[in-house]
């Protein structure tokens, strides 16, 4: 195996899981590679796990900080939440066991813009950075690191990290070489960090390395696991409802002049109906594609096949296990058309307002004025985080937001008088769209948005609901710009706490 580690001089440094791990001391804040289920260390988090429990089991306190670019895997966030062993989580994950940590105190969680992780672990509120655990590919002759399937933070994490360890994947082809585009002066402070040089999603503005100085390294660990690559779910009816708006809503906005018939750079969220637009996308008849994102899917390697995607700029691979296989076996094939930087780069605001990205992204609530929230259940319960959706909204070209109009087998409604936590505003959003259809909210007023989006996108069983309310909030309100009840604007949220519904009764 150590035939991916060419620099001489970095062989003596390889270990055991085990061993690494035995370095971590009580209270470090480390740094991990992944981002969406790609790219993350499989063997450290896992060795450091059993560490954590052998502590507890002696009455040693050892708990750290875990830092990463996005969300990552069971063998990372879940190995050690089990623990109990987390401390304080940052910027993102979607793992239970580690959302569970979260919502029952054990962990505390700062949910952060992605693109906001870099300047804050540059600029020192995350404390020191102790230790970075990385993934690569391969380590060159000169020490420099070869990628693997994502980028995310790396960069950062290598460059600020007082120690690091390396985890150097055959699993991982070698063939990604040349696919990362790794920029560096992104990590200067203002007033001396240049502007992006970024006018187009096929833009190469970086080295196809990372870079860390060799004394850092205390440890390489040699590993052959695949990615935590999830199969998605066979598309449904409300999914594919949902595409066939948004593909109908671009299309009128090519024949109204607002977009070229090659649309702009397109950003997509993770997720089944991500992939359902993707699938129609397909089928479409637009042509010559880009897109600038965070992830590459399953359905945009597929457009890449078919030549209606010309190139996709991203930070991550998020992939199903046969899409991971084919791209494992032909990443040369990709090289040119796709390009992976660091999520302070993928998710850059500058670049994502110059190129005029369209973004399409998840959100677990809408209210009828067109807030939006991503992250919250009921109030107190964080589900994922925000992710990079508020990145690519502030800064889109046009925003949508896209949910099935119901949950729970209908007991919760997706669009309510007030969301119950505020993710991004109604000054941010463009466009809601539910399988019952899309409201374009740009140009109107709240009383004029409420009216469209309860006709256009909540669920039939709530929308006469919904109409009360707003009678109501219209003579009880205090001023008629964005009429609310307060006193029962959440009380949709309070009656499903206390009755496991939305529905009145």
């Amino acid at each position: 195996m150590s035939g991916r580690i060419h620099n001489e001089a970095l062989r003596s440094k390889v270990m055991s899981a085990p061993d690494a791990a035995a370095l971590v001391e009580n209270g470090w804040s480390i740094g991990f590679s992944g981002f969406t289920g790609a790219g993350y260390p499989k063997e450290f988090p896992e060795a450091l796990a059993a560490r954590i429990d052998a502590a507890n089991r002696h009455g040693e306190e050892l708990r750290v900080n875990v830092l990463t670019g996005a969300s990552t895997a069971p063998e990372l966030d879940g190995a050690l939440a089990r623990t109990g062993g987390i401390n304080f989580r940052a910027p993102y994950q979607s793992d239970p066991d580690m959302r569970a940590a979260i919502n029952n105190g054990t962990s505390y969680y700062s949910d952060i813009h992605l693109s906001h992780m870099g300047p804050q672990v540059s600029q020192g509120f995350h404390g020191p950075m102790h230790l970075a655990v990385v993934e690569v590919t391969a380590i060159t002759e000169d020490g420099e690191l070869v990628p693997s399937s994502s980028v995310g933070m790396n960069r950062t994490y290598l460059d600020y990290a007082d120690k690091v360890v390396l985890e150097v994947n055959t699993w991982q082809s070698e063939e990604l070489f040349g696919m990362h585009d790794i920029y560096y002066p992104i990590g200067e402070l203002p007033p001396n960090r240049p502007a992006l040089p970024i006018t187009h999603p096929g833009d190469r503005i970086g080295s196809k390395t990372l870079k860390v100085d060799p004394d850092k390294i205390i440890a390489i660990i040699e590993t052959d696991a695949p990615d935590r690559n999830t199969p998605f779910k066979p598309l449904d009816h409300d999914s594919l409802a949902i595409a066939g708006h948004l593909l109908d809503f671009l299309g009128a906005e090519v024949k109204a002049g607002r977009l070229p018939k090659n649309l702009l750079p397109l950003q997509s969220g993770v997720g089944n109906i991500a992939n359902a637009v993707l699938a129609g996308l397909l089928e479409g008849p637009f042509e010559q594609l880009t897109s600038y994102t965070e992830v590459i899917q399953d359905g945009m390697v597929e457009l890449l096949d078919s030549g209606k995607l010309t190139v996709a700029s991203a930070t991550a691979f998020s992939l199903s296990p046969n899409a991971a296989n084919k791209m494992n076996d032909e990443a040369a094939k990709y090289r040119d058309k796709i390009i992976l930087r660091p999520q302070d780069v993928s998710n850059h605001p500058e670049a994502i307002r110059r190129m005029g990205v369209i973004s399409c992204n998840g959100m677990i609530e809408a209210d009828i004025y067109g807030n939006v929230n991503s992250t919250h259940v009921m109030g107190s319960r964080m589900q994922n985080g925000i992710g990079g959706s508020g990145d690519f909204t502030r800064n889109a070209y046009f925003s949508s937001f896209v949910t099935p109009s119901t949950a729970k087998g209908g007991a919760i409604s997706c669009i309510v008088p007030m969301v119950n936590h505020v993710d991004h505003t109604e000054h941010d959003v463009s466009v809601l769209i539910t399988e019952q259809g899309l409201a374009d909210l740009r140009g109107l007023a709240p009383r004029q948005r409420a009216q469209r989006i309860i006709d256009n996108c909540a669920h039939p069983d709530y929308k006469e609901p919904l109409r009360e309310y707003v009678k109501l909030a219209e003579k009880k309100a205090n001023g008629m710009h964005t009429p609310h009840d307060l006193a029962t604007a959440l009380g949709w949220h309070v009656r499903f706490l206390e009755t496991g519904t939305m529905v009145q009764h």
